[in-house]
């Protein structure tokens, strides 16, 4: 009996995961769209991920990021 309740709740988990990942999926065509549309309107899509990725940073973390990146610039003599 339990090997039946526990097919029956593992096909549950299954049909939900595959429902999140047709919405993820849903969700990523539109993310695309909306570069699509920033990158006819005359942005750059790859600037713009780079701020999205950036923004999602907490303070500190993109402070230290940004410290280091100025580091090893200036010792590459590109600053």
């Amino acid at each position: 009996m339990s090997d039946i309740i526990a097919a029956d709740q593992l096909r549950l988990f299954i049909e939900r995961i595959e429902r999140l990942e047709e919405e993820k999926k849903g969700i990523a065509d539109d993310i695309r769209d909306v570069y699509s549309e920033a990158k006819s309107q005359g942005y750059d899509s790859k600037t713009m991920r780079q701020i999205v990725r950036l923004r999602r940073m907490e303070k500190h973390v993109r402070e230290e990021a940004d410290a280091l990146l100025e580091t090893y610039r200036n010792a590459l003599g590109l600053a």
